[in-house]
């Protein structure tokens, strides 16, 4: 038996077993190598979006600045789309889209 335990076979065998298991728990622990590649993409899509809504943000403050200054086409652009408004003596048409 004691044959065993020195046999070259078998310390490969163990060997190759505990490389097995240290890698499975490195991957697979709750701080392993698979959470942070799941971690590190939701990082990098929640800085894309922070990074779109800052763009969407200057856009707004910059169109609020147009409307604060008081630019009339601007304000009249608003009044056309948002409010559907028209010029005295002006006819709106509409045309419905068909399915």
């Amino acid at each position: 038996m004691s044959n065993f335990f020195t046999d070259n076979k078998f310390r490969f065998l163990l060997l190759l077993a505990i490389v097995f298991f240290a890698t499975l728990y490195l991957l697979f622990n709750s701080y392993g190598v698979i959470k942070y590649v799941r971690l590190k993409s939701e990082l990098n899509e929640l800085n894309k979006k922070i990074e779109q809504l800052e763009k969407e943000n200057k856009n707004l403050e910059s169109e609020i600045d147009s409307i604060k200054k008081g630019y009339p086409s601007k304000i009249e652009k608003i009044a056309r789309e948002k409010y559907d408004m028209i010029k005295p003596n002006e006819k709106k048409i509409e045309f419905e889209e068909e399915d």
